[in-house]
């Protein structure tokens, strides 16, 4: 998925193995996730893509400092989709923590380690989620 201040913005989903950069995109005070040959498309991912960042997460709360994760790997998610009007996508870490996308700094490498599974079973097998024909009674 992707936040809700991202909707004017083109997307595409996030593809395994990829590597991405997080940026902030034009025309939106909104960081994300974009390939570097696509820096003005941003990459979504559906809850429990799991992640592989290059070194220790890096973040902001917009103010002056700067802050550490030692984690570098993490999975995608939502918090609060209940409270309309506000940043939701985030990366929840191993201890349990959890930092918003939009405040990730910018200049990140992150790769993309799985899909959830839901999503890698339907690009695996797309006919098996596609509707079984209506059976029609012969008399």
């Amino acid at each position: 998925m992707c936040d809700y201040s991202l909707h004017a913005v083109a997307t595409r989903p996030a593809q395994v193995g990829e590597t991405l950069i997080t940026t902030t995109f034009r025309g939106t005070s909104t960081r994300g996730f974009a390939s570097e040959r696509e820096p003005e498309v941003a990459v979504c991912m559906l809850p429990g893509t799991e992640l592989a960042f290059a070194e220790n997460v890096k973040y902001d709360n917009r103010w002056i400092w700067t802050k550490a994760i030692n984690f570098r790997v993490g999975k995608f998610g939502q918090i609060d989709p209940d409270v309309p009007h506000r940043h939701h996508d985030a990366i929840e870490f191993p201890d349990g923590s959890n930092v918003l996308v939009t405040q990730l700094c910018e200049g990140q490498r992150v790769t993309v380690l799985q899909l959830p599974v839901q999503q890698a079973a339907e690009h695996a097998h797309p006919a098996a989620h596609t509707p079984a024909p209506t059976s029609v009674s012969v008399d």
